[in-house]
């Protein structure tokens, strides 16, 4: 089939897939836009456009009176990390640096890239919602005047099911049930299926804040080693299903919070049969699902579920409204259990703002948003990569995302990100250590980055100073090493 997207397009996959693929070295100058528009016989204006598309991917940069260039290239990070034997907190605990973050998180003067969540205009359509909003308050008055129950708004969960089909799922309205959050669907997940004195398991790194909310249940947890490109090991999770009872899984497996990775079909459909096999509940976290860059996306976890056993959330948090705090979960056999749960904590969703959401989607609002979302993503964790391996020490590696916005970064094993991530605390930059990701002390020198910002000069110089004092850490460590 011939191509008919715009001849800069064209171009620009060409160059594009070169890069990729090594063709075109990394560090290498590119064609001068007027020679390569004679080589091609293409307008020296398609060239240009085609450089600038390709420059805000982040695949090669322009230098003043220099020309354009490939951006250096970074490693992925290749194999799972094994627990560290010496503790690196000493005198700073995690805790301590929590509060520090917290308290710091949203101050204008700090540079943030540690806040999961998404900031400016460009990553909401907040003026559509509004207007949406308020058409609907006009016409129907009486929502803000009637208790909403569970399981929410009908018209959103339709929406909801009718938008899963795409992922591989098949469910209807009756499936779902509204939550505050992906987090108050997940507690409600762990609540419905597990007892204190309980064990569940969960990957490694995995979303910071589950370790404190299985602590405040009295659940206790056991790791399974993490692949930072293929996921958990499920070689490893059968054998601890045959050694002993596990109350539940919980797993992140299509675009992982931090490391980015979507699991395979055949593994996801691998895990789905153990769950069936031994009858264990898993809990899928789908809140970045929906940001996938592959075209069509990926199925979830849920598409391959034999008996119920699969849990699987989302929100519309990350992508649509976030003080909204809509989402939902599909809970399988589980699901009366989880709506007299959602009954007896926090009653149900507000009605106004499900139905707000529920027309944005069925008016085809939410998947012009998400292309946008995507393109702009994409370009933008393609950019920082390229900073990256400009400005912080050699040996670095960090992921390539199959979606969203989040990096984790391996920094050389000499560099301990708690005091990398203090440091740039003193200097108003905030970043989050990999520490927090793991209760086994396993990533000591890993940092997880968000790049849900609009990129500015700031966050750039931000970014640039980061790599600066992690290559000061460096050199002071290899120093003190030939000192003794």
């Amino acid at each position: 089939m011939k191509d008919v997207s715009p001849l800069y397009l064209q171009l620009a996959d060409k160059i594009g897939l070169a890069i990729q693929q090594g063709v075109i070295a990394p560090a290498s100058k590119l064609m001068s836009v007027r020679d390569c528009a004679r080589q091609r016989n293409l307008s020296i204006n398609t060239v240009t456009a085609a450089y600038r598309f390709l420059e805000d991917k982040g695949l090669i940069e322009a230098r003043p009176k220099s020309g354009y260039f490939v951006r250096s290239q970074l490693a992925q990070p290749v194999q799972p990390l094994k627990p560290s034997r010496t503790d690196a907190r000493q005198d700073n605990t995690l805790n301590t640096f929590i509060e520090a973050v917290l308290s710091r998180q949203g101050q204008s003067e700090y540079v943030d890239f540690g806040l999961a969540c998404p900031r400016g205009k460009a990553f909401y359509p907040s003026d559509r919602l509004s207007r949406l909003t308020a058409s609907i308050l006009r016409k129907q008055s009486d929502l803000v005047a009637t208790y909403a129950l569970p399981p929410g708004s009908l018209t959103l969960r339709q929406q909801i099911a009718q938008r899963l089909i795409q992922l591989g799922v098949s469910a209807n309205a009756d499936n779902l049930i509204l939550t505050h959050g992906v987090l108050d669907a997940l507690n409600l997940a762990i609540r419905a299926v597990t007892q204190p004195g309980a064990t569940v398991i969960v990957e490694t790194p995995t979303y910071f804040n589950l370790y404190p909310l299985l602590e405040m249940m009295g659940v206790n947890w056991l790791e399974i080693t993490t692949h930072p490109q293929t996921g958990m090991d499920l070689d490893e999770l059968e054998a601890t299903l045959q050694q002993q009872a596990i109350a539940a899984i919980i797993t992140i497996p299509t675009v992982h919070n931090p490391l980015g990775f979507t699991m395979s079909r055949e593994n996801k459909a691998r895990l789905a049969k153990l769950a069936n096999q031994y009858q264990v509940p898993v809990i899928e976290d789908a809140q970045h699902a929906d940001l996938q860059f592959m075209s069509p996306p990926e199925p979830l976890l849920k598409a391959y579920d034999e008996g119920g056993w699969v849990m699987t959330s989302a929100s519309y948090t990350k992508t649509l409204a976030p003080d909204f705090r809509i989402g939902w979960i599909a809970a399988g056999r589980f699901h009366d259990a989880v709506r007299k749960l959602k009954f007896l904590t926090s009653v149900a969703e507000s009605s106004l703002l499900s139905e707000a959401i529920a027309q944005f989607l069925d008016n085809g609002g939410y998947e012009r948003h998400l292309r946008k979302l995507r393109q702009l993503y994409s370009g933008q964790i393609n950019y920082i990569r390229g900073l990256i391996a400009q400005h912080f020490p050699a040996g670095t590696r960090a992921s390539q995302p199959t979606g969203g916005f989040i990096l984790w970064l391996e920094l050389p094993d000499t560099i301990n990100s708690l005091k990398l991530a203090h440091q740039a605390l003193a200097e108003q930059i905030v970043c989050i250590p990999g520490l927090m990701y793991s209760s086994s002390q396993r990533y000591q020198h890993c940092l997880r980055l968000s790049c849900c910002f609009e990129m500015s000069e700031r966050y750039r110089a931000g970014l640039i100073r980061l790599g600066q004092i992690a290559c000061e850490l460096e050199i002071k460590n290899i120093d003190n090493e030939n000192t003794v």
